[in-house]
């Protein structure tokens, strides 16, 4: 009888693991690296001749800098959402159990160091494409 009673641990977490909204904010966010940080990089160093190669090989680069101002939009909602949720999930038990605790903490300083630095990609590139060509224009 108390078999029946009793439910599965995983149902009784108040915030389940959602791998989702990490690895798109982290694809957004390399996405604004990529689009407008790389370019700029390149011609600055003297690699455009290295930089016309990369966009023929990889004519994406060309949609990406086009619609930037889409790729940061969603880019900072993804940001907000991922950032959000591991607000919300700070104050949350770890695990009695010793060697899940440790795994506990240290998935939730990874995430949140993970954050930062998507956070910083994704303000190097605004600087890049946004700040930059209007103070050098």
């Amino acid at each position: 009888m108390a078999d029946v009673l009793e439910a599965p641990a995983f149902t009784e977490a108040p915030l389940r693991r959602d791998p989702g909204v990490a690895t798109l904010t982290l694809l957004a966010s390399s996405g604004t690296l990529v689009c407008c940080v790389l370019p700029a990089v390149m011609v600055s160093l003297g690699a455009g001749a290295a930089l016309a190669g990369l966009v023929t090989a990889v004519p994406q680069l060309v949609w990406l800098s086009e619609h930037k101002a889409l790729v940061f939009g969603f880019a900072v909602v993804m940001l907000a959402m991922s950032g959000a949720l591991l607000w919300r999930a700070r104050r949350l038990p770890c695990p009695v159990d010793q060697a899940a605790a440790i795994a506990c903490r240290r998935l939730r300083t990874a995430s949140a160091v993970l954050w930062w630095a998507a956070l910083a990609g994704a303000a190097t590139g605004a600087l890049f494409a946004f700040v930059l060509p209007r103070l050098l224009a």
